[in-house]
């Protein structure tokens, strides 16, 4: 056992814990499964609880009413009634609390129609602490979208969620500043770790009058956020994106509009630190950093970096990452691409720090990090090693990378399309138009169709799923090999397109190291099998009443259905499903 897994096993029985940020994976091995292995049913008892609880699952046996009013893609039934017919399960604490969690998994059989009984069982215990490297560096993700079900618990039964759904973001972007808010946690529960990463750093500044912080903005309508920046005074300086476009009937609009809510925060902050101290670009394309750098004393000790805007829909909506260094080599990296940027935004390609990878100097816990800054003179400098990263994994790859399906060509895309057909597993994700497109764990591709959606998930998802004014999965990462000690991370602001590494200001980390690797991994499937289930509810919508159950229905054993157990398919030698089975119990 190491500080991030745990294991354990008994004849023809693996059980493994893998720890995520807030969040832990719960996977299962069975050499040879009894033909009447049903599933597995897991519970947990949390720090602090006397007694186990069951994890749900989204699908049962049977339904007490017809099957397309019963299976809402909520998880509602017991696991001890209901068992998990995969392999594997991302459980994701309500509210996360700091300790050790103990995790039970049994195998549960059906020897006869509708009896269930409880075969072996293994308990371990993991802790979800949420901090990924105490000293250097904390991962956090945004809540996103995925925890509907969570997200009706926040509020009465009786409630108008979408009314209540209203209330909780603006209509438009450029109605953000001036937006209230709602009362109440809701915010800082929807946002998850990275808002209190990106609030605990601003909180850290304002408190702390020896502390200077240098800000990245992009998308900046976050009331909250401007306002803590505006505390600052003269401590701030920061750069705000001004990208403008222009529609086909000549209508321009984006940031640098004298009505966006960057025109309007820049003057604020121009006013509260300084017009000195306030500077607009978009380089050749956008400012598309999102970074604070804190430092005292002229030293820069912390950076917060990743894919996470400023904003409403960066923040309560979006699945996003942030990362919080807490490394003065790190940090200075980002402050001198701040520098340069603040000094002459035009210029920065020319420079050599824009020219090769950075390599932090080493650190508390001999974590490898590089960084890349763009914009290049070529973008091949920052796209090779994800192509070679992808080309060159020998387990697994995931993804999930915002406005994937708009790259053309390039070293990520070339990789993406050869990713499918070999014989690793992979499971991934990118935005469509109208939806999002899924790599199943069969490697099959399937669309998610936000029109769908909005019919079946509360407000403030039902508009965002149907249209909004943005995506809904912003992470740009890419993992490789995350269980082996040559695991690597891509993360940051890049969209890890040519286009805007030649233009967009932006960062790119590689992180080389099995534990942050995890992390990632762990939220990609979260958010992925949360995907892939509705895209096999939107499968079954026009299917007949009986294969609309037999696809959202528990199986039974051969001996009873007369068809294939649930578990056959993940044992076809060299298929994606045997991969699926075999990589996370390992």
């Amino acid at each position: 056992m190491d500080d991030f897994t745990a294991t354990a096993s008994k004849p023809n029985f693996t059980m493994k814990l893998w720890r995520g940020e807030r969040m832990c994976l719960v996977a299962f091995d069975v050499g040879a499964p009894e033909a009447d292995l049903v599933g597995f049913a897991i519970e947990c008892k949390p720090p602090g609880a006397k007694r186990f609880s069951p994890l749900l699952n989204r699908l049962a046996f049977s339904y007490d009413e017809p099957v397309g009013t019963a299976v809402t893609g909520d998880r509602l039934y017991s696991s001890k009634k209901a068992p998990f017919q995969k392999f594997r399960w991302v459980h994701f604490p309500f509210e996360p609390k700091q300790g050790l969690y103990t995790y039970r998994g049994t195998k549960m059989h059906m020897p006869s129609d509708g009896v269930l009984k409880a075969g072996a069982s293994i308990t371990l215990q993991i802790s979800l602490d949420p901090v990924t490297y105490s000293g250097f560096v904390d991962v956090g993700f945004t809540r996103g979208f995925a925890s509907s079900q969570a997200f009706r618990d926040k509020f009465p039964a009786d409630a108008d969620i979408d009314a209540i759904g209203k209330t909780i973001i603006p209509a438009r972007a450029d109605d953000g500043l001036a937006f209230v808010k709602r009362p109440g946690d809701i915010y800082r529960w929807m946002g998850f770790e990275a808002v209190d990463l990106i609030f605990g750093l601003l909180d850290e500044a304002v408190v702390d009058p020896s502390i200077t912080l240098d800000v990245f903005a992009y998308d900046l309508n976050e009331p909250d956020i401007v306002a803590r920046l505006e505390q600052l005074g003269p401590r701030l300086r920061v750069i705000v994106d001004d990208s403008t476009a222009r529609s086909k009937t000549g209508v321009i609009s984006g940031h640098g509009t004298a009505g966006s809510n960057e025109s309007e925060a820049a003057a604020r902050l121009a006013v509260s630190a300084g017009a000195d101290h306030v500077r607009r670009t978009h380089f050749s394309g956008l400012q598309h950093h999102k970074v604070f750098i804190a430092s005292r004393g002229g030293v820069p000790i912390k950076v917060l970096a990743g894919s996470t805007n400023f904003s409403f829909r960066g923040l309560y909506i979006q699945s996003n990452n942030a990362l919080v260094f807490a490394d003065p080599g790190i940090a200075g990296l980002y402050q001198q691409a701040f520098e340069a940027s603040f000094a002459n935004p035009g210029g920065f390609k020319q420079l050599e720090l824009a020219k090769k990878w950075q390599l932090a100097p080493v650190n508390a816990s001999n974590v490898p990090v590089h960084v890349c800054f763009s914009p290049h003179s070529s973008s091949a400098l920052p796209l090779n090693p994800v192509r070679g990263a992808i080309e060159q994994a020998s387990s697994s790859v995931f993804y999930a990378v915002a406005f994937l399906n708009q790259l053309k060509s390039g070293p990520t895309k070339e990789a993406f399309d050869r990713l499918i057909e070999r014989p690793i597993f992979s499971y991934g994700l990118s935005d469509k138009a109208g939806g999002l497109e899924v790599i199943k764990p069969d490697g099959s591709i399937g669309l998610v169709d936000f029109a769908y959606l909005a019919k079946n998930a509360p407000e403030p998802f039902k508009s965002e799923w149907s249209g909004g004014q943005g995506i809904n999965v912003h992470h740009k990462f890419v993992v490789t090999d995350f269980n082996l000690p040559t695991a690597k991370v891509f993360t940051g602001s890049s969209n890890l397109a040519p286009s805007g590494e030649n233009g967009n200001g932006d960062h790119l980390l590689m992180i080389e190291d099995p534990k942050i690797a995890t992390a990632y991994a762990i939220e990609a499937l979260r958010v992925f099998d949360h995907l892939h289930f509705r895209s096999t509810m939107q499968a079954a919508t026009d299917l007949t009443p009986a294969a609309k159950k037999a696809a959202l229905t528990l199986r039974k054993p051969r001996a009873i259905s007369g068809k294939a157990a649930w578990f056959e398919s993940y044992y076809g030698v060299g298929s994606q499903k045997m991969k699926d089975r075999q990589l996370f119990a390992s």
